[in-house]
């Protein structure tokens, strides 16, 4: 107990035990007296950058080198946005040198009052963690914060060489390896110049023979134009670096609509589910920064999310993202809510953003990124300013627009319907091109192989397969016979979707698969048909299977691959004539019109296409000579009410076809009368 007292602190009436003697090392154990206080380095200035790049640009490949000229123009994007500079220039030379200068106040090159043997612009492109970006005094938002950027840059460089123009007169400084191999110098007067000009070629020995690419460095620069709109980016490249390329040797950047040219530039030639996108930019609460946006939703395809911080690129998102996904997804929720749209509770992130294709770019007080690379924003109050800045504005625009918004709900509807399905039913796996398909054994192919000129007719039951079947083009067109009245997609569950040996029978002769499965490029047939009775009970098959597509497979309905045939009614024969029609007011028409009074029409009712003489079938329906067929469109303009019309006439809940049918009785009634 004293002993271990003792050790703790001496007190009076205690005695200091005496110190035990070291143990020696083990015989076995070597080396260990090798190590020792001269074995422990202390690395100074820039050599920690030399000796380990990777923990500064994230390594030594492609990105990491052009991450380099990043850093450099980020310094000149830093002056432009806090309003001092509105030029930058870049020039890229054949030797792999890079220069960007700016119009800005230029970095200080007064004697630093820490170390007043060195210029402020020396203790800068020398010191690590050295810059004016922490107190904010001199930058309210900027997107180098850790200090390290222009010194990093300088200590994998084979040489710099700065240029400040300040109070009329120019400096200039160089450096080689990050060591400075001169003072400041005073090169004279100048009258009509200011800013910094960094010139430097990055070192072979850190990143080989690796140099930069003058398509990316002009996707940087024209980035960082549209990121800000109130500067002017001067590109200019070596003619010989471009050659047979498209990019330009030289080119003025400067796109006064700032985000929302960049996302027509962006999107160019693809359709989209608003006709306007949704752009604007506001300032956070309190001054504590601002943003810009500019986002549409394409109808095809995957879309995009680009977002920035501080012109900084994020392409790993962060806060701010999460923050436009809040106040995007909650806006549309609410604005369901407000149209008694029960479905829109179902809408999640993943079904409004995976067509959306827009920039989202804030400026805030000291950004944290996660490392020096900024790829993502980790600033936690970033999610609560940008939530509750667009949020507002979201809202606003949705209820601005009604239809566009109605459209907007709609698609995202779809969306998250198909998701919930995918999720529920799992599809018929798609078969490989390379292998024979196996076809529903009811299905009678046609013989030309690939896609074009070629037709599959959907036909109600076995009879009217046999008849269309011989009447058919057996080189071009295939028949698919199916039972009876086919499933009510729209009202039925995942189970018995899955369960449906017609559906699945159809799926596998179109060969293009049906959800995330869908691939336009393995559709077998160039058209599909729907080829039903011209009666009441062939029209609610037509609209059982428009349905199935609608649900299923919407993409043929926007390519215009689906049709419906018009098979006639009725025959009507005289001596020497034989008309056909469609229905009964055709047929009223045509004996008045075509036929003498009082001349006697034999008028023959086609109980089905099962009735009908081959020869006949293919003379009204199937030869695409004389034959007639509608194109089954869905109009972009109009899906809200596409899917207002299919939810009440083909969904779930009786009461809304019980309404429609109360709406529209007196129309059909009129059109009834008219006929």
């Amino acid at each position: 107990m004293n002993d271990l007292f003792s050790r703790n602190g001496s007190s009076k009436g205690t005695t200091k035990a005496a110190p035990k003697p070291a143990t020696p090392a083990p015989a076995h154990v070597t080396g260990a007296s090798d190590y020792s206080a001269k074995d422990i380095e202390v690395l100074e200035g820039l050599e920690p950058v030399r000796r380990r790049p990777g923990m500064y640009i994230g390594g030594t490949d492609d990105n990491a080198l052009h991450h380099l000229a990043a850093e450099i123009i980020d310094n000149a994007m830093d002056e432009a946005v806090a309003g001092h500079a509105d030029r930058i220039e870049v020039t890229l030379e054949a030797d792999n040198w890079l220069t960007v200068r700016d119009n800005g106040r230029g970095i200080p090159i007064d004697p630093h009052p820490r170390f007043p043997k060195l210029s402020a612009l020396e203790v800068i492109l020398t010191t690590l963690h050295s810059g004016g970006k922490f107190s904010g005094k001199a930058y309210d938002t900027s997107g180098g914060l850790h200090g390290v950027g222009s010194s990093v840059v300088n200590a994998l460089s084979l040489r710099m060489e700065v240029e400040v123009a300040r109070d009329r007169t120019l400096f200039g400084h160089a450096f080689e390896q990050g060591k400075p191999v001169q003072t400041l110098q005073n090169l004279g007067s100048v009258q009509n110049r200011r800013g910094t000009q960094v010139r430097f070629k990055p070192d072979p020995e850190i990143f080989g023979k690796q140099v930069f690419q003058p398509a990316r460095l002009h996707r940087l620069c024209r980035s960082k134009a549209y990121l800000y709109k109130g500067v002017e980016i001067r590109w200019n490249c070596d003619a010989k670096l471009v050659e047979g390329t498209d990019t330009p040797a030289s080119a003025i950047l400067h796109f006064p609509g700032g985000l929302r040219d960049y996302l027509a530039t962006s999107i160019e030639g693809r359709a989209t589910v608003v006709p306007q996108p949704w752009a604007g930019e506001v300032g956070f609460a309190e001054g504590a920064g601002r943003a810009e946006w500019a986002i549409t939703w394409v109808e095809q395809g995957d879309g995009f999310l680009s977002t920035y911080a501080n012109t900084i690129p994020t392409p790993q998102g962060g806060t701010h993202e999460a923050g436009l996904r809040a106040a995007l997804v909650r806006g549309l929720r609410a604005y369901g809510e407000l149209k008694k749209e029960r479905r829109a509770a179902n809408v999640t992130a993943e079904d409004l953003f995976g067509g959306l294709a827009g920039m989202c770019s804030v400026f805030i007080r000291e950004p944290q990124f996660q490392g020096q690379t900024k790829d993502k924003l980790t600033s936690p109050e970033a999610a609560r300013l940008v939530e509750n800045a667009l949020r507002d504005h979201f809202d606003h625009w949705l209820a601005g627009d009604p239809g566009n918004a109605d459209n907007l709900l709609a698609w995202t509807i779809e969306r998250a319907e198909d998701r919930i399905r995918r999720r529920e039913q799992k599809e018929t796996p798609r078969k490989s091109a390379t292998r024979k398909l196996r076809l529903p054994g009811k299905l009678a192919d046609c013989s030309r192989e690939g896609v074009d000129g070629t037709e599959l007719f959907l036909v109600e039951g076995d009879s009217a397969g046999g008849s269309a079947k011989q009447a058919r083009d057996r080189e071009t067109q295939a028949v698919l016979p199916l039972r009876g009245k086919i499933l009510n997609v729209a009202s039925a569950s995942a189970d018995k979707l899955r369960q449906n040996q017609e559906l699945r029978d159809l799926i596998e002769a179109l060969g293009c698969g049906a959800g995330d499965r869908f691939d336009l490029a393995r559709l077998r047939y160039g058209r599909i048909v729907i080829m039903t009775d011209a009666d009441v009970d062939g029209a609610h098959i037509a609209a059982l299977l428009m349905t199935f597509f609608y649900k299923e497979l919407p993409e043929l309905v926007r390519q215009g691959r689906l049709f419906l045939a018009q098979p006639p009614l009725f025959r009507l024969q005289a001596p020497g004539k034989t008309i056909y029609a469609k229905d009964d007011a055709d047929r009223e028409r045509l004996l008045k019109k075509e036929f003498k009074p009082n001349q006697k029409v034999d008028v023959s009712r086609f109980k089905g296409l099962g009735e009908m003489p081959p020869a006949s079938l293919k003379e009204t329906t199937m030869d695409p000579k004389r034959r007639t067929l509608l194109r089954v469109v869905l109009p972009t303009e109009e899906r809200a009410r596409t899917s207002e019309l299919i939810e009440a006439l083909m969904g779930r809940r009786p009461e809304l076809r019980f309404r429609f049918i109360q709406d529209n009785a007196a129309k059909l009634d009129e059109e009834s009368v008219d006929a």
